[in-house]
C-alpha cells in the first residue's frame, strides 16, 4: 500500500514538471537520443478567436492556422524567447500592432499568408534582427513604403504575391546586386527570392530596375514567376516585364542662381530655382521657419525640367532670412537654401513746423539702422525712397515775412535751429528756386531704344548738381498707368525699362518746384520684336540671294533673244561661202539617193524634205521655203 502511494506521488510530480499545453492546441516534443529536443505547438481550432497566451516557453515553432483570430496584439509572444518559426496563416487577421513581435530576437521565419492584412507594420521587423523569411502572400497590402527598405536588407525570401501592390519604391532594388554596387556572379551562394506575381503592376520608372532584373540571365535576385505583366498604363496593359522598355527614375537635382543675396531696403528681389529629374520634380518654397511661400511662379519647359521664381516686393528687414527651394518626385527629394540679407537705411517724414505758413511740405532725413537680428549684412547701402514717399522728400519753402509779424520770424528761426548745419543748403535751394527749374532742363532726348527699354538723356546746367528730379513715363495717351523714377540733375541719364515692343511712349522730366504744365516732355517709340526683325532680315537676305541668281539668267535670256533676232534679219547673200558650202552638202546628199532613170530635178521635186533637213541645207531657214527651177538643163538649186 505504501508503495502504491509513492508511485502515485511520483507520477503527479512528473506531470507537473511537463510544460502545460493550451487546451485548443497540440504540443509535440521532438526528442533526440541525447535527451534534448525541440517543442512545436499547433493551434488550429476553428473556434479560437485570440492568440494563445499560455504556449510553452520552450516552444521553437508556433503555428496558428485556420482559426477565427482577427488581431495580433502588442507583445503577444514576449515570453517565447526561443521561438524560431512563427506561422499565423489562413486566419481572419486584419490588424497587426507595431509591437506584436517584440522580443523575438531569434525568430528566423515569419509567415502571415492567407489573411486580410492591408497595412503591415514594417518597422516591427527591427525587433527580429535574424529574420530571413517573410511571407505576406495572399493579403490586401497596397504599398511598400520607402521606410521599409532598411528592414528588408537581411530578408532572403520575400513573398508579396497575390496582393494589391501597384508599385515599389525605386530604391528597393538598390539593396541587392547588381544595383548595390557589388559584382554579379553565378557562384553567389546566397540568393534572394522574390514573389511578386498576381499584383496590378503600374509599369513606370519606379519598377524599371525590377524589370531589368527580370531580363537578366545571371542575377542573385530570383523571381518566383518570370512572367510578370503590366496592368497599367493603358499602352502597356498585358505586356511582359521582359519586353517592357522603361526609363530609370532619377532623383531631383536642385540649382539656384545664388546662395547668398544682399539687397537694398525697399527693393524688389527675385529668387530663381531650377531642378531636373525623372519624372519631372515638383518645386515649392519654404521660409526658415518652415512656412510655405505663396508668391511664386512655376513652369516646366520640358520633360524632366522644372523651374520656379519667388518674388519679394519692397523688402523689409523682416524679410531677411533663409529661403529653401525643395524638389520632390517619386525617386526622392532635394533642396537648396538661399540666404537673403537686407541692407541700407530708409527716410521717414515729419509734419510741417507750422501748418498754413509754409507753401510746400517739409521733411527731414532720418537714418534708421536695422534691428540687431538682421543687421548682419556686410555692406550698408543707402536705398532709394519708395515711390510713394518721393513727393514728401522735398525741402520746406521759405515765405517772405511782413513787417511786424514777429510770430513768423520766430517760426523761421525755429526752423533754422532744427535743421542745424543744413541752413546753408536751404538758402542755396531757395535761391535756385527763384527761377522755374523746368526752364533749366535742356536737350531732352531718347537714345538706345530696344524692345523693352530706352535711355533718357538731358542736360540741366541751370540746376544745382544733385537737385531732385522725377522721370514720369507712360504709354502715349494712357495717363492712368504712369510710372516714375527718382533721380537727380547730376546724373544726366536714366534707364526706362519694363516697356512693350513697338509702342509709343511719353516721358516727362519733372523738377521740384517747377510750374505745372511746363515740364519738358518728348515722345518715342520702342523697337519691334527682335524675333520679327530677325525674320524680316532673313527674308531680306534670301530675296537678295534670289535676285543675284535670277538677274544673270534673265540677262542671258534677253541676250539670246536679241542675238537670234539680229541674225534672222541678215541676208543669205552676204555670206557666199556659207551658201556655197550648203550647196555642196546638198549635192553630196543628193548623189546618195539618185536613180539611173530619174532626172535630178524631178527627183528632188518629188522628195519630201524634213524641216530639220532644210535647216542643214539652207543658211536662211523658213517654213515658207519653196522649190524653183532655172531651166531644164541647169542644175537644181534649193532656195530658201
Amino acid at each position: 500500500m505504501r508503495r502504491l502511494l509513492c508511485v502515485h506521488v511520483f507520477l503527479c510530480c512528473l506531470s507537473m514538471a511537463v510544460p502545460f499545453c493550451p487546451s485548443q492546441c497540440t504540443c509535440v516534443f521532438h526528442g533526440r537520443t541525447d535527451g534534448t529536443g525541440t517543442r512545436s505547438v499547433l493551434c488550429n481550432d476553428p473556434d479560437m478567436s485570440e492568440i494563445p497566451v499560455n504556449v510553452p516557453v520552450d516552444a521553437i515553432k508556433l503555428r496558428v492556422e485556420k482559426t477565427a483570430v482577427r488581431r495580433i496584439p502588442t507583445e503577444a509572444f514576449y515570453y517565447l524567447v526561443d521561438l524560431r518559426y512563427l506561422w499565423i496563416t489562413y486566419n481572419s487577421i486584419t490588424s497587426v500592432d507595431t509591437g506584436s513581435f517584440y522580443n523575438l530576437k531569434v525568430l528566423h521565419e515569419l509567415r502571415l499568408d492567407g489573411n486580410m492584412i492591408s497595412l503591415f507594420p514594417w518597422e516591427s521587423l527591427k525587433e527580429m534582427p535574424r529574420l530571413r523569411t517573410l511571407d505576406l502572400h495572399n493579403n490586401r497590402i497596397t504599398t511598400v513604403p520607402t521606410e521599409a527598405i532598411p528592414y528588408l536588407r537581411n530578408i532572403t525570401y520575400l513573398d508579396l504575391s497575390s496582393n494589391k501592390i501597384a508599385t515599389l519604391p525605386s530604391d528597393l532594388m538598390d539593396i541587392w546586386p547588381p544595383f548595390n554596387g557589388l559584382p554579379v556572379s553565378s557562384n553567389v551562394s546566397q540568393k534572394v527570392i522574390l514573389g511578386l506575381q498576381d499584383n496590378p503592376w503600374f509599369c513606370d520608372c519606379k519598377i524599371s530596375k525590377l524589370i531589368e532584373i527580370s531580363k537578366m540571365a545571371v542575377t542573385p535576385v530570383v523571381l518566383m514567376d518570370l512572367f510578370l505583366t503590366c496592368a497599367a498604363p493603358e499602352n502597356l496593359v498585358g505586356v511582359l516585364f521582359q519586353r517592357a522598355e522603361l526609363e530609370n527614375c532619377v532623383k531631383p537635382s536642385v540649382m539656384v542662381s545664388a546662395t547668398k543675396i544682399t539687397s537694398a531696403l525697399g527693393s524688389n528681389v527675385l529668387l530663381r530655382c531650377d531642378t531636373t529629374g525623372s519624372p519631372t520634380p515638383a518645386l515649392y518654397w519654404t521660409k526658415s521657419d518652415g512656412s510655405p511661400v505663396n508668391n511664386t511662379v512655376q513652369e516646366s519647359p520640358g520633360e524632366g525640367i522644372n523651374w520656379s521664381i519667388m518674388s519679394l516686393h519692397g523688402i523689409e528687414f523682416k524679410d531677411a532670412g533663409n529661403y529653401s527651394c525643395k524638389a520632390k518626385n517619386v525617386a526622392g527629394n532635394a533642396a537648396e537654401t538661399i540666404t537673403l540679407s537686407v541692407a541700407g537705411s530708409f527716410i521717414s517724414t515729419i509734419a510741417p513746423l507750422r501748418p498754413g505758413v509754409a507753401t510746400g511740405p517739409s521733411s527731414q532725413n532720418v537714418t534708421t539702422t536695422p534691428p540687431a537680428d538682421v543687421s548682419n549684412s556686410p555692406v550698408t547701402v543707402s536705398a532709394p525712397l519708395p515711390r510713394s514717399t518721393t513727393a514728401l522728400s522735398g525741402v520746406q519753402k521759405k515765405t517772405k515775412p511782413t513787417p511786424g509779424s514777429g510770430s513768423q520770424k520766430g517760426s523761421l528761426k525755429q526752423a533754422k535751429t532744427q535743421q542745424g548745419g543744413n541752413g546753408r543748403k536751404l538758402a542755396a535751394d531757395e535761391k535756385s528756386k527763384k527761377s522755374d527749374p523746368s526752364q533749366s532742363i535742356k536737350d531732352l532726348k531718347i537714345v538706345e531704344e530696344t524692345t523693352d527699354s530706352a535711355v533718357l538723356l538731358w542736360s540741366a546746367s541751370g540746376l544745382p548738381n544733385g537737385s531732385p528730379l522725377t522721370v514720369v513715363y507712360s504709354p502715349y495717351g494712357e495717363d492712368d498707368v504712369k510710372r516714375t523714377i527718382d533721380t537727380n540733375s547730376g546724373s544726366g541719364k536714366v534707364l526706362l525699362d519694363g516697356l512693350s515692343p513697338g509702342m509709343r511712349y511719353s516721358v516727362c522730366l519733372v523738377a521740384k518746384g517747377s510750374t505745372a504744365g511746363k515740364d519738358p516732355c518728348i515722345d518715342f517709340y520702342t523697337l519691334d520684336n527682335v524675333e520679327d526683325g530677325g525674320q524680316n532680315q532673313f527674308f531680306f537676305v534670301m530675296s537678295v540671294i534670289a535676285c543675284a541668281l535670277v538677274l544673270p539668267l534673265i540677262a542671258l535670256l534677253v541676250y539670246k533673244i536679241l542675238a537670234l533676232y539680229c541674225k534672222g534679219d541678215s541676208p543669205a547673200s552676204d555670206d557666199p561661202e556659207l551658201e556655197k558650202e550648203s550647196y555642196v552638202k546638198f549635192e553630196t546628199i543628193s548623189m546618195k539617193h539618185r536613180t539611173l532613170n530619174a532626172h535630178p530635178a524631178e527627183f528632188w521635186a518629188r522628195r519630201s524634205t524634213h524641216e530639220s533637213e532644210r535647216l542643214l541645207l539652207c543658211s536662211r531657214s523658213s517654213i515658207d521655203s519653196q522649190m524653183t527651177y532655172k531651166s531644164d538643163s541647169s542644175r537644181s538649186e534649193y532656195l530658201c
